[in-house]
Parts: C-alpha cells; structure tokens; sequence
C-alpha cells in the first residue's frame, strides 16, 4: 500500500513539474507578442479588431449595413444627438464653395459643392467604413458614401475615380478618391454632404470651409430642427469665442515637435489630446487639437 502510494506521488509530482514547463514555454512565447501590442497604437488596435470581427462603426445607432443606398426610408432618428467634430480632416484643401446647401434649380441641393479639379486629392473626412461606391448617372456621377465612428456618414460625389471597396476601413485624411466631373455637373467640383441616418446635415454647420476648421468640439443634432439646414447648433467644450484656436490644420513640412513647439505644448501632450503616438504620421490637412 506505502509502495503504491508513493509512486502515485512521484506521478502527481512529475505531472506539475510538465505542466509548469509548458505553462513557462507559453509565457516565453507570448512575452514578445505582449512587448509588440504595447507598441501598436491603440486606435489602430481598435480598428484591426472591428474589421475582424467584421464590426460597422455606429452599429447601435444604425442597425443597419448596406452598400447600395444612400438614404434610410425607415430610420428611428433619435431626439438628440452629439456629433463629436473632433479628430477631423477637410475633404479638400480648396476652400473655395461654389454652391450651397439648401434650394437650388427648384430642387434640395443636400450638400454643398467645392471647386476642386479633375484628379484632386479627395480625402476622407473622419476614420469609418466605407459603405457605398457606386456610379449615379443622372446625379452623384461616381461617388462614395462612409460611415463614420461619431454617427455621421459623409458623401463624396462627382468623382473622376474612386480609390476604395465597399467594406473597407479608412483613416481621416486618407485619400479615397480624385475629384471630377461625372453625372449630373456642369464642371468639375467636389458634391460633399454631411448625414445622420439619412438625415443631410449642412456642412457648413459642422465645417469651416474657408478657414479649413472646424465650427466646434461637438455639433448637437435636434431631430425637427430646422437649424440643422439654417443654423448653427454647434457647441464647444467651454463655449468660449476662442474656440477655433484650438485647432492647428497640418501644413507640409508640419511634425508634431514643430506644432508643439509652435503652440508651447510638449510632444507628449499634444499626442494625448489627440490620440496619437510620437510616431505617427501626420496627413496634410489633418486638423490637430492643441
């Protein structure tokens, strides 16, 4: 009985030191992956695991996924809704808006329009999905539409040449298309317009065209409003008159240590404001918070 007992001990024994081995190899293993994903940016890490999982960005605002239409003939607005400005990149850098939104020929024109020339860079305005690119012959010409992580989704139309798939993750500033002048235009121009589950926005409410800005943090959707056309609603953190002077749009040749030391910010805090890291790449355009 004593000579059984021992030897099952001896087995028990043998059995931790092997399972203790295999536990430190995995541990060895994994080290180097851990020391790698404390290195990813967390934004970027966020978007590869949405992409993975085949996640839409604003999935519990829309419910909905498709990539055929533009509109929403069945979408439960909300009564209110905060659309965060921030981290933002202008369409283009042209500043010059030749038609606005609102009436236009006996028709709503739902966007507003942008001089840009044929094989202009076309960026897109925030990080999202895209969900649309498709050729409207009697209207957008060829066109895209992208849902972003903030609710909006942006339309670019008359484009000369769309650059993305449908499905496909994007970054604010990143080039998805060149301007044109396909469909209905009588010149090329960029058609841009600014959406809420369907719902067009103007955006001249949300973008400072001119000034290549943004008009505040935060742009507070009303549903029924009729300021959402006419009007600013827009909020900023402090509602202070100061408010544009929070942001500094990216030049060439701009980095992050110049910007920094432009504004008297470190490096360190002028990532953290806006979720970069000392690495990153900055995109002409792009709007930094400071």
């Amino acid at each position: 009985m004593t000579l059984k007992r021992l030897k099952i001990a001896v087995l028990g024994m043998l059995s931790l030191v092997s399972v203790n081995a295999v536990g430190q190899d995995l541990l060895a293993k994994q080290a180097p992956i851990d020391r790698k994903m404390r290195r990813v940016d967390s934004l970027a890490l966020q978007r590869l695991v949405v992409k993975e999982n085949g996640g839409i960005p604003s999935a519990s605002l829309y419910g909905t996924w498709n990539n055929a239409y533009v509109n929403y003939s069945d979408a439960l607005l909300p009564e209110s809704f905060d659309i965060d400005l921030t981290g933002f990149c202008m369409p283009t850098t042209n500043r010059q808006v030749t038609s606005n939104f609102g009436q236009r020929w006996g028709r709503a024109h739902k966007g507003i329009d942008l001089k840009v020339y044929v094989g202009d860079a076309i960026r897109s305005a925030f990080s999202g999905m895209v969900r649309v690119v498709d050729y409207e012959g009697r209207g957008y010409g060829k066109y895209i539409v992208i849902r972003h992580d903030n609710g909006l989704e942006t339309v670019y139309g008359h484009l000369s040449k769309q650059l993305v798939k449908p499905n496909q993750m994007v970054e604010a500033g990143e080039v998805i298309g060149l301007g044109g002048n396909t469909g209905r235009s009588t010149g090329s121009h960029l058609h841009f317009e600014t959406r809420l589950l369907g719902q067009a926005i103007n955006p001249a409410l949300l973008f400072d065209f001119e000034n290549q800005d943004v008009t505040a943090d935060i742009y507070t959707y009303r549903k029924g409003y009729k300021g959402n056309a006419n009007k600013s609603v827009a909020k900023s953190g402090n509602n202070d008159s100061s408010s544009k002077s929070k942001y500094h749009k990216v030049h060439r040749g701009d980095t992050l240590s110049s910007i920094a030391k432009k504004y008297g910010l470190t490096v360190s805090q002028l990532c953290s404001r806006n979720g970069l890291k000392k690495t990153s790449k900055l995109q002409i355009g792009q709007v930094i918070k400071i």
